[in-house]
């Protein structure tokens, strides 16, 4: 047997359902067209991730805007038309970010219908992501709570009731999506850990928290620039979320400089490896996917191991994106086999 693969969540989304190569971008259909074109580009992910022999799949976010506020637009108490341009991930990059105005409720299934239609394409594996309560509240502009650590385990109690219906429906594993536990240290070892497990513990399928550097934009690839030859983050990380009550942690390593020996760290979780550079439009070579599990093996055994992306391929050329798909899948058979 191989080593299992999978990829963080999103794929670019094909040109005729919006715009391209952006973080936010627009949506090209409404109403009745957008939703089947939706669905369409659901189909189209899915099947390129069987071609390229992913084991679990997602359906490629197709039909979130973002991968926050796809969430939250479907959550009461957030008012999406008053937004506040402000810092987020420690003031890495601004953006509009819509208030907090009231308690936040969730008076229906977020991506229940999605997961459900996902589900009916294909009988492989089916991860379904979600933004994890710290990420929430960092790309928000609170007018309610006025407290970070309140207002994440509010949202936490709305996540948690989104994986048991998820779980219901045949979803084998919901990923929560935390690059702000790469940023705000303090933060995770107070509350951030608990807050996770409030999303997860007891539910009925298997979790994972999905940590790392970020999208390939320029904001992300500056600060990247201006961490140094060793970016030693996860040796902060990772022994914290060890302890968490998740299944898989997801991280980074491809194309970076992160010292593999911090996966030493991860304890007996399930570890998915980032084995392709989503900050490159450099195709890696199956070998290069093989050179990267063989670094991550020397600190977790295979049986352990899970071969991924670093990161959403969401603002990434749709031509490339698909192509590093294929070396994700081709790689694995030249790695170690479990």
């Amino acid at each position: 047997m191989r080593i299992p693969t999978t990829i963080a969540g999103s794929l670019p989304k094909p040109a005729w359902l919006a715009q391209t190569e952006k973080l936010w971008p627009e949506w090209q259909l409404a109403g009745a067209e957008l939703e089947e074109a939706k669905r369409d580009a659901v189909e189209l992910a899915i099947a390129a991730q069987a071609r390229a022999g992913i084991d679990t799949v997602t359906d490629g976010e197709q039909s979130r805007r973002h991968f926050v506020h796809g969430f939250l637009e479907s959550l009461e108490g957030i008012d999406f038309s008053k937004l506040v341009r402000k810092g987020i991930r420690a003031d890495r990059y601004q953006a509009d970010l819509p208030t907090i105005v009231g308690p936040v409720r969730r008076p229906q299934p977020v991506h229940l219908a999605d997961a459900r239609f996902a589900r009916s394409l294909t009988e492989r594996k089916l991860k379904v992501t979600i933004p994890g309560p710290m990420t929430i509240v960092d790309t928000l502009h609170d007018a309610h709570y006025a407290d970070r650590k309140t207002a994440a385990f509010a949202f936490a109690e709305i996540i948690r009731a989104e994986i048991e219906e998820l779980a219901a429906a045949g979803v084998d594993l919901v990923q929560l999506d935390e690059p702000s536990f790469n940023v705000y240290f303090d933060e995770l070892e107070d509350w951030g850990v608990d807050a996770l497990d409030a999303c997860v513990r007891g539910v009925a399928c298997e979790t994972a928290v999905h940590v790392c550097y970020g999208y390939g934009i320029k904001a992300n690839l500056d600060w990247k620039a201006s961490l140094g030859e060793d970016w030693d983050q996860y040796a902060i990380v990772l022994p914290l979320l060890a302890q968490s009550a998740v299944t898989e942690l997801a991280i980074e390593l491809a194309g970076s400089h992160v010292p593999p020996e911090v996966l030493a760290n991860t304890g007996d979780k399930r570890v998915a490896v980032g084995v392709i550079d989503v900050a490159s439009d450099v195709v890696e070579t199956p070998e290069d996917v093989q050179a990267t599990l063989e670094k991550a093996l020397k600190y977790v055994p295979p049986a352990r191991l899970v071969a991924s992306t670093n990161c959403g391929m969401a603002p990434m050329k749709r031509s490339i994106a698909y192509r590093k798909l294929a070396a994700l899948g081709a790689g694995t058979h030249l790695a170690a086999p479990v």
